[in-house]
């Protein structure tokens, strides 16, 4: 527990030194490097003693709300050995490669964030308790929204990391009524006391439409509405239908940042948050997760094909491989999805950062023959394996593993999820037929836009040889910042690092690791078929690809064609966003705004004119009469005051006087009466 603690807070240290003391330039990247190095040892260290060895757990009361303790504490069992591991792993490479990418007078700024990123994104991994696992998911989409927007001086930049924010604070209104409803249920928050001792792989109970959870059932109305919510939650940080544009608009932010945050990490956070949770989904939650992760999937896929920004093809991509794994969620192959989150983070890790060395050179080309051309556009490349020879490997390396082909991590983790799905859909009607089916058109897709990719970037001539013939490429593969991340993850791309058996992917050890303890491997046709048929299909898509691309051939859809429109447009999900939820909020915003001015604030002026008269009667009632009242009864009592005053002179005669003319006044009167 000390080890996970210890590697948790260290990324926090680091962060606290860039912000508090005078550290700069690359001593800050270096402070940053060495707390995370540490942290990936401590991570490996706790990794070896927990893997299906035992679970920890140890917690304290953190305060009471009535009688109800709320308590706050580490929970490390398998699932959270990997994250943790994953993370500090991947974070390691990245943090090397920072410290090269980003300029000297920007690597503190830089550095802090990442530093707060990496411990806000370990903690949320470990914690026990469903308040604090919400309080760490709020810092990772707050110091993720500082990353995105690094670059501040960029409008792109600062509306992207505003995109993101607004987009991941839906998902969190939803992960927030779900962790209310499990609150007012169960009393409590604590991950073990709802899910089970063994929360990650606890089997899912229905009795007669209601959750069974360890304290108790839960309504059928209020399990909905938790899923709705959770699902909301893990839509919006792993760039799911209908929230995912956020993700490719995250490019704008540094490429490194892409390759920890969009592509292995940040991302990830919504599949282990199905991961902690997953006993909660029954047959029609666990359904829909399936569908909308095979369309989320196939959609990205059919973007991918025809964008030219090398950073967003690579976005696309990561929402498609996304999709695969909240699919799988879906179809029960809960070890496959979690196996492919770790495989998916190694190569998409890679090809991120080369996609960075690519930029990176012909950004210097840019700058040295003041071209007016986008850098990122896969259009202004070409021939660039001879110039970047070791990014080039790398770079085939991540693609093979991205597309699944043999004797790579890919192939284990991403056929293991076809043939569930095959197995899945085998006694269910026709409509989830299509769920396997799509999963295998997507990868097919997949297979065309990553060879698509390598064509233009690699091969062929450079393109700008055509503008300037007299052109000359002094580009590199960049420093040993550069090449040693690049060949450490290409190195943990491949199959021996998972399987010591490169074609079956149930002899994997993680994936043994996080089975659900009903999965029984079953050797059928589907095992034989299925890995074969898809790559298969792969190869003779990149054939096509290479016939298009290299050999010139029109094989594809021309770009006036409807197809193509809607992929380069990305199913104007954008723009329907734009036209129609963007200018309906702000329609209903103005209309708000107008019943403010004019009826509200109308009503509180006309208010405030009848309190006015009101207080102005009051006031002349107050001065005339209730005032003038009192100065009456004043003149009165002043008048008799002094009346009577007159008869206190003190002279002798007046008395005299005074007394005979009340005895003659007292004489008359008896006379009279």
């Amino acid at each position: 527990m000390y080890y996970t603690l210890a590697a948790v807070v260290l990324p926090f240290a680091a962060f606290f030194i860039n912000f508090i003391l005078p550290v700069k330039g690359k001593l800050a990247g270096w402070v940053s490097t060495l707390a995370i190095l540490l942290s990936c040892i401590l991570a490996i260290t706790v990794f070896s003693r927990v893997w299906n060895v035992s679970q920890l757990h140890v917690q304290t009361v953190w305060f009471t709300m009535g009688s109800t303790p709320v308590y706050a504490g580490l929970l490390v069992n398998n699932l959270s050995v990997l994250l943790l591991s994953l993370i500090t792993i991947i974070a390691l490479p990245v943090h090397i490669y920072s410290t090269a990418y980003i300029k000297v007078d920007e690597q503190q700024r830089y550095f802090r964030f990442l530093s707060l990123f990496c411990f806000s994104m370990l903690a949320l991994v470990v914690v026990d308790s469903l308040i604090l696992f919400y309080a760490f998911w709020e810092l990772v989409g707050f110091s993720s929204y500082l990353l995105i927007g690094f670059w501040f001086t960029r409008d792109k930049a600062v509306q992207a990391n505003k995109k993101a924010f607004i987009m991941n604070r839906i998902g969190d209104v939803g992960l927030l009524t779900a962790i209310i409803i499990l609150f007012t249920q169960f009393h409590t928050f604590d991950l073990v006391q709802l899910f089970g001792s063994n929360g990650l792989v606890i089997k899912s109970l229905l009795q007669n439409g209601v959750w069974q959870s360890p304290l108790g059932q839960l309504p059928a109305v209020w399990q909905y509405i938790a899923c709705a919510g959770i699902f909301l939650a893990v839509a919006a940080k792993s760039a799911q239908f209908p929230l995912h544009t956020w993700l490719p608009d995250a490019m704008e932010g540094p490429t490194s940042v892409s390759a920890l945050i969009h592509a292995a990490t940040m991302v990830a956070a919504g599949v282990f948050l199905l991961g902690r949770v997953y006993p909660l989904f029954n047959g029609a939650e666990l359904d829909a997760l399936a569908i909308i992760g095979c369309f989320t999937a196939f959609m990205a896929a059919t973007i991918a094909l025809t964008q030219n920004d090398l950073k967003r093809i690579l976005a696309y991509s990561t929402i498609s491989q996304l999709g695969y794994m909240i699919m799988a969620m879906g179809i029960h192959a809960y070890g496959s999805s979690l196996f492919h989150l770790v495989t998916h983070a190694f190569f998409k890790c890679l090809l991120f950062l080369c996609a960075g060395v690519i930029i990176h050179e012909v950004q210097h080309i840019k700058d040295e023959y003041n071209l007016d051309i986008d850098p990122q556009s896969i259009l202004n490349m070409g021939g660039l394996r001879k110039k970047l020879p070791i990014t080039f490997v790398c770079t085939i390396v991540g693609c093979l593993a991205l597309v699944g082909l043999p004797l790579t991590s890919g192939y284990l983790s991403k056929d293991g999820i076809l043939i569930q799905a095959f197995e899945w859909a085998d006694s269910r009607s026709f409509c989830f037929k299509l769920v396997p089916w799509g999963i295998m058109l997507t990868s097919c897709l997949t297979a065309f836009y990553v060879a698509r990719l390598i064509f233009k970037v690699f091969f062929g001539e450079f393109k700008l040889k055509q503008v300037l013939p007299d052109i000359h490429l002094h580009i590199s593969d960049g420093g040993w910042q550069y090449r040693v991340p690049l060949m450490l993850l290409a190195v943990c791309c491949i199959f021996p690092w998972f399987s010591l058996h490169p074609l079956l992917y149930e002899h994997a050890w993680l994936f043994k690791g996080l089975n659900l303890p009903d999965y029984q491997a079953r050797e059928n046709v589907y095992h034989t078929i299925i890995p074969a048929g898809i790559n298969l299909l792969s190869v003779l898509v990149v054939y096509w690809a290479f016939a298009v691309y290299i050999q010139q051939r029109k094989l594809v859809f021309p770009q006036h064609n409807f197809l193509f429109r809607l992929s380069y447009h990305h199913w104007y999900i954008d723009v329907f966003y734009q036209k129609v939820i963007v200018k309906a909020v702000v329609l209903l915003g103005k209309a708000l705004f107008w019943l403010d001015r004019n009826v509200i604030d109308g009503l509180i002026d006309l208010l405030t004119g009848v309190v006015g008269l009101l207080s102005k009667i009051a006031a002349w009632v107050d001065r005339y009469l209730v005032d003038g009242t009192l100065h009456l009864i004043a003149l009165l009592v002043q008048a008799i005051g002094n009346f009577f005053r007159g008869f206190q002179s003190g002279r002798i005669q007046y008395y005299l006087f005074s007394m005979l003319a009340v005895l003659l006044a007292v004489f008359i009167i008896k006379l009279l009466i």
